[in-house]
C-alpha cells in the first residue's frame, strides 16, 4: 500500500494518539496494523518535540526543532512514520507556536535570556516587557518559581551558588539558572582575596585578567548589534579561561570553592547571605514567590502558566526557527497535516495560517492552492454561541469542539429544562444565572490570576489618552477599569483586527455589545471612557494622530486581543464549568451549558453548515481536554430524561449521607454544590458488569480515582478552596466523604438506593454514546476517536483521560469481531465490543467511499409518527451512491434493544433520489423492508439501536 501523496491529503478518520514517556514511538508502531484494521486514515499526534523533562502531554515545548528523546530516537520515530505509509496511512501533528516550557534548563533560549537579559539574541523572541509598570523589575524578567517570600527562601540556604567548567549558576531545587558572567566578579572578588598568598603566581594574574575582561564585557542591557555579538563572544572566552585555569591550578578551584561557602551564607546568620543577596539582585532576573506572578509578572503567558511563556511568532526570525523540523517533516511526508494549538494566543492568527500554509506549499514542491490550502490544517479555535469559525482563516475547520457540543445538546430532553433547573436550585439553595456568574468570574480573573496582564492593557490606554486633549483628564485607575469591565462582558474568546484591514461587521458587533454591557454593569464610571476605548479598539483613530501614534493605538488593539481569550479560559472553562453543575455534562470546552438542549432541526442546520463551509473539519467527541469522557457525557445526558427519579434520588442519597458531612468555619462541608457534581460523577463512571448489573464494591482505584477528580473540581471551582489558597481541611473532608459514601460496609446506606439509577443511567448511556458515535462518524466533517474510545471508556478530565490505554486488549477485540453474533455484542454490551462493532463498520465503510463523505451532499432527512422526536435521521449521497442514517435519542421513550414494536408507526420520510431497491443494513447486512417512500423504524432498528442503509 502508498500513501496518498496528493495535497491537502484529507483524512477519512483521525485518531489522537497521547505520546510521552509511557506511549512511545515504538509502541505507536506496534499498534499500526490494529488501527488501520479499525479503519483509521491518519495518526493524531499529540506534540512530541522536545519538551519539559517530566512531561506528560508535550505542549511544553523547549526545542521546536527536536524529538522528544523521552518519547524515542530518529530511528524510531522513522521506523513508526514507514509503518504508517505501509498502512497508506498519514499523521496529523499537534503544533504549538504561541510558547514554550522554561521551567527547566532544556530551553536554550530561556537560559540565554537569564544569563544575558535584554542583550540575549533571544530576548526578542519571547514577550517580554522589559520595562514594566514596576520600576525595581527595569531590564528585568520576573521569574515567581519560589514556594515561599524571597527572604525567607534565601535565608533557608534553598538558593546556592555552584560552579562548573567555569560557569556559575544558581541551584534551586532541581532548577539551574544561570548567572550573568558580568556578575561572576562578585564570587571571583573574594576567591581573588582567597589567593592573597599566591600573589607571584601565573594563576593569580591570570585571574585579575580574567576580572578585568568582565568589566570590559558589554553590559546584559546592551542591545547594539555589534555589541552584543562581543558579548556573546567573550563572555564564552571568558569562561573557557577560567576552567582552564582551575584545571592547571587547583588552588583557583579551591579559592572559588572557598568563596562559594561564604556566600551561599549559612543558616540562622542573617547577615550571612547579604552577598548572596546583592549577587541575585544585579542578574538579569529576579526571582520571587510564585504567588505574585498574578500581579508582577512581566512576561507573557500561556493563560496564567508561570512555566509556559509566550513567544513572538509574528516576528520572521521566530517563525523560521520554529518551524524548521515540522517543516522538514511536512517535506519528507511525515506529517501530512498540522492541528494548530492555540491560535487565539497569536498575535496576528489570520496572518499565521497565510505564512504557513504557503511555507508548507514550498516545503512540499508544490504551486500554493487557489484556494491557499497546501496542507490540511485544524485550528484549535474554541466557538461560542452562534459564532463561527472565520472563512478567511486558511484551514480546513476547528478541532471538533463545537461538534462534542452541538451532538450533546442533541440528547439532551430540553422538555425537562425546568424540571432540572428546579432540581438544581433547590438541592444548592439558592439560583444561579450563568450570564452573572461568566461575568462575575472572569472579573475575578482580570483581578487576580492575570491581573498583571490588565493592568498593562491599562497603562497603555493611559499613554494614549495622554496623546489626546479630549481624553487626557481620565485617570488610569478609571481606564484600567473600564478595560477589565469590557473584557468581563466579552461574550466570545476573543476579535481579529488587524492593521491594514477594515473591521470585521463580526467583530464591530461583538466590541458594541461587550461595552454596551460594561455601560450597563457600570453606570458610576463615566460613559466617555467607553467610548474612547470602544472607538480605540475600533481603530478609530483621532484625524492628528502621527504614525507612531497609530502604531502605539494598533498595539494596544492586537494586546487586548490577546488578553481576552486566555481570561474567557479561566473564567469560563476553568471555574464556571465547576460551578454551574445543573447537568455537568454539557459544561464542556466549547459547551454552552445555559442551553438545554437543541432540537433535531438545529442539529441539521449545523450539519449543513459545515458540509457547506467546512466539509473537512475535525469532529471530536473526546479529547484530551474535555472535562470528561464522551461515555461518561452520554451518561449524565440521560439524566435530563429522568428529572423525577434524579429529584427523589438527590434527597435521598443527601439523607443518606449527611451523616459524613462536616462543619467547617460555619459552613457544611462538602457543600450542596459539590455534592451534587459528586452524584452525577459517579453516575456516569459507575463500573458495570458483564451482566449489565452494576458493580456493587467500588474499588480502591476508582476511590482515589473519584477523590482525585473532585480535588480539582474544588480547586478549579475556587469556591471553598483553590489552588492558590488551598484549604487542606476542607480538602481533606471531601476526600474522607468520598470514601464513606463508597465504602461497601453494612453502614452505608448510599449505595443500595444508588446502584439502581447507576443500572438504568448505564443502559440510557450506552445508547446515547453509540447514537453520538454513529452521528460523528458519518456527519460532515472528518471523525476523531480520542485514543481508547472505540470502545467503553469512563474517563475524567486530565490526568485520569491520559491513563495508559491496553491496546492488546482492542486487538484482541478487533480480531474476534468477525466471528461474534449481533446478538451476543447486545447481550454482552458492556464489554464495549458493541461500540467497536459500530465503529470499524463504518470506518471501513467511510474508506471503501471516501468520497461520498468528502463530497456528498448532506441530506437531512425527517421522522413522523408517534416517536419521531427520538429519532435522527440523514442521507450523505453523492451521484446516486448513498447511505442513509437512523440513530435514537431520548431513549428512555423506547428502552433497551430490541425494542421493534417500542417504535409504533414512527418513520422516516426519503427524497425521491433514494430508492431502498437494493438497500441493505451496514451493520446487520439485512435487506430493508420498502414502504413507499419511507423507512419504518421499527424495521431498521428491529434488531440493533442505529441503522446504516445503503445501497453500496
Amino acid at each position: 500500500m502508498a500513501l496518498n501523496t496528493e495535497h491537502p491529503r484529507i483524512p477519512t478518520c483521525t485518531y489522537r494518539l497521547q505520546f510521552n514517556r509511557w506511549f512511545t514511538f515504538a509502541q505507536a508502531r506496534e499498534i499500526v496494523p490494529y488501527l488501520h484494521a479499525l479503519g483509521v486514515s491518519d495518526a493524531y499526534a499529540s506534540p512530541y518535540f522536545q519538551a519539559g523533562a517530566n512531561s506528560l502531554h508535550g505542549y511544553d515545548i523547549t526545542d521546536h526543532n527536536k524529538l522528544n528523546a523521552a518519547i524515542g530516537s530518529h530511528e524510531e520515530y522513522d521506523s513508526w512514520i514507514a509503518e504508517l505509509h505501509a498502512h497508506s496511512m498519514g499523521q496529523v501533528l499537534d503544533f504549538v507556536p504561541n510558547h514554550v516550557g522554561i521551567a527547566d534548563s532544556l530551553n536554550t533560549w530561556w537560559m540565554d535570556v537569564l544569563e544575558n537579559g535584554p542583550s540575549s539574541r533571544y530576548a526578542p523572541y519571547f514577550d517580554i516587557d522589559w520595562h514594566p509598570l514596576k520600576s525595581d523589575l527595569d531590564d528585568k524578567v520576573l521569574l515567581p518559581i519560589l514556594s515561599d517570600q524571597y527572604g525567607r527562601v534565601l535565608e533557608r540556604g534553598e538558593l546556592q551558588v555552584r560552579f562548573e567548567e567555569g560557569t556559575f549558576y544558581l541551584l534551586y531545587g532541581e532548577r539551574r539558572l544561570p548567572l550573568a558572567p558580568g556578575t561572576y566578579r562578585y564570587i571571583l572578588d573574594v576567591a581573588l582575596q582567597n589567593l592573597a598568598e599566591h600573589k607571584e603566581e601565573d594563576f593569580y594574574a591570570e585571574l585579575q585578567s580574567i576580572l578585568t575582561a568582565l568589566e570590559y564585557l558589554p553590559k546584559r542591557t546592551e542591545t547594539d548589534p555589534k555589541r552584543i555579538a562581543e558579548r556573546i563572544r567573550e563572555k564564552e572566552i571568558i569562561k573557557r579561561r577560567l576552567e582552564r585555569r582551575c584545571v592547571e591550578a587547583p588552588q583557583v578551584q579551591q579559592a572559588i570553592e572557598k568563596a562559594l561557602a561564604k556566600i551561599n551564607g549559612e543558616p540562622g546568620d542573617p547577615r550571612s547571605f547579604d552577598a548572596l543577596d546583592e549577587l541575585l539582585n544585579a542578574q538579569s532576573y529576579r526571582l520571587a514567590f510564585w504567588r505574585v506572578a498574578a500581579e508582577e509578572i512581566n512576561y507573557r503567558r500561556f493563560f496564567d502558566v508561570n512555566d509556559l511563556a509566550a513567544i513572538r511568532i509574528e516576528l520572521p526570525k521566530v517563525f523560521d526557527t520554529v518551524h524548521r523540523l515540522v517543516l522538514d517533516l511536512v517535506r519528507t511526508g511525515a506529517v501530512t497535516g498540522l492541528r494548530i494549538d492555540h491560535p487565539d494566543g497569536l498575535y496576528l492568527p489570520r496572518e499565521y495560517f497565510e505564512k504557513l500554509q504557503q511555507r508548507c506549499a514550498k516545503a512540499l514542491g508544490i504551486a500554493l492552492p487557489q484556494d491557499g490550502r497546501a496542507m490540511y490544517m485544524l485550528a484549535e479555535k474554541i466557538l461560542t454561541g452562534t459564532e463561527t469559525l472565520r472563512k478567511d482563516w486558511l484551514v480546513h475547520g476547528t478541532t471538533g469542539y463545537d461538534f462534542a457540543s452541538q451532538v450533546g445538546q442533541l440528547l439532551v430532553d430540553s422538555s425537562a429544562e425546568t424540571a432540572i433547573t428546579k432540581a438544581f436550585h433547590r438541592f444548592i439553595g439558592h439560583s444561579l444565572p450563568f450570564g452573572h456568574l461568566i461575568y462575575a468570574k472572569k472579573l475575578q480573573v482580570t483581578k487576580l490570576a492575570l491581573a498583571n496582564d490588565v493592568d498593562v492593557l491599562g497603562s497603555m490606554l493611559d499613554r494614549l489618552s495622554e496623546q489626546n486633549r479630549w481624553y487626557r483628564d481620565f485617570t488610569l485607575e478609571a481606564l484600567a477599569r473600564a478595560v477589565r469591565e469590557t473584557i468581563a462582558c466579552f461574550p466570545v474568546y476573543r476579535t481579529y483586527l488587524a492593521p491594514g484591514r477594515p473591521v470585521s461587521e463580526e467583530d464591530r458587533q461583538v466590541i458594541e455589545r461587550a461595552i454596551g454591557a460594561a455601560k450597563r454593569r457600570n453606570p458610576a464610571i463615566e460613559e466617555s471612557i467607553f467610548n474612547f476605548l470602544r472607538d480605540v479598539l475600533l481603530f478609530r483613530f483621532p484625524e492628528n494622530l502621527d504614525a507612531e501614534a497609530r502604531a502605539a493605538h494598533t498595539h494596544f488593539v492586537l494586546k487586548f486581543q490577546q488578553a481576552t481569550g486566555p481570561i474567557m479560559a479561566k473564567g469560563l472553562e476553568d471555574t464556571v464549568f465547576y460551578i454551574y453543575n445543573r447537568l455537568a455534562a454539557l459544561n464542556e470546552v466549547g459547551g454552552e451549558p445555559q442551553q438545554f438542549g437543541i432540537s433535531i432541526e438545529a442539529f441539521h442546520e449545523r450539519n449543513l453548515y459545515r458540509q457547506r463551509n467546512w466539509p473537512a473539519t475535525l469532529l471530536a467527541t473526546s479529547t484530551h481536554d474535555t472535562k470528561r469522557s464522551e461515555d461518561v457525557r452520554a451518561r449524565m445526558l440521560a439524566i435530563s430524561e429522568m428529572p423525577e427519579l434524579w429529584q427523589r434520588s438527590l434527597q435521598r442519597w443527601r439523607t443518606a449521607n449527611r451523616r459524613w458531612k462536616r462543619t467547617i468555619n460555619d459552613a457544611e462541608a462538602p457543600d450542596a454544590n459539590e455534592e451534587y457534581l459528586l452524584y452525577q460523577t459517579l453516575l456516569g463512571t459507575w463500573l458495570i458488569q458483564a451482566s449489565g448489573e452494576p458493580e456493587g464494591v467500588a474499588t480502591a482505584e476508582y476511590t482515589e480515582r473519584i477523590q482525585a477528580y473532585m480535588a480539582k473540581a474544588l480547586h478549579e471551582a475556587k469556591i471553598n478552596t483553590s489552588w492558590i489558597q488551598p484549604n487542606e481541611e476542607w480538602d481533606a473532608t471531601m476526600r474522607d466523604f468520598v470514601a464513606k459514601i463508597l465504602d461497601p460496609s453494612p453502614r452505608n446506606k448510599f449505595l443500595p438506593g444508588f446502584l439502581p439509577v447507576a443500572q438504568e443511567i448505564a443502559r440510557l448511556g450506552a445508547i446515547n454514546s453509540l447514537a453520538q458515535t454513529l452521528l460523528k462518524l458519518t456527519s460532515p466533517g472528518v471523525p476523531d476517536i480520542y485514543q481508547g474510545n472505540e470502545v467503553w471508556d469512563y474517563s475524567l478530565v486530565d490526568p485520569d483521560n491520559r491513563r495508559p490505554v491496553d491496546y492488546k486488549q482492542r486487538r484482541d477485540m478487533l480480531e474476534a469481531l468477525p466471528t461474534a453474533t449481533i446478538d451476543e455484542l447486545l447481550r454482552n454490551w458492556p464489554d464495549g465490543r458493541i461500540k467497536m462493532f459500530l465503529t470499524q463498520r463504518v470506518l471501513q465503510f467511510r474508506r471503501e467511499h471516501a468520497d461520498l463523505f468528502h463530497r456528498g451532499e448532506y441530506l437531512p432527512l425527517r421522522a413522523s409518527g408517534t416517536l419521531a422526536e427520538c429519532c435522527v435521521s440523514f442521507a450523505r449521497e453523492l451521484a446516486g451512491k448513498w447511505i442513509i442514517v437512523i440513530a435514537p435519542r431520548l431513549s428512555s421513550r423506547i428502552g433497551f434493544p430490541p425494542v421493534a414494536e417500542t417504535w409504533k408507526d414512527t418513520s422516516v420520510g426519503l427524497p425521491e433520489s433514494l430508492s431502498l431497491e437494493h438497500a441493505h443494513d451496514l451493520f446487520t447486512c439485512r435487506e430493508i423492508r420498502r414502504d413507499g417512500r419511507r423507512v419504518s423504524v421499527s424495521d431498521a432498528l428491529s434488531i440493533l439501536p442505529f441503522a446504516g442503509i445503503t445501497n453500496l
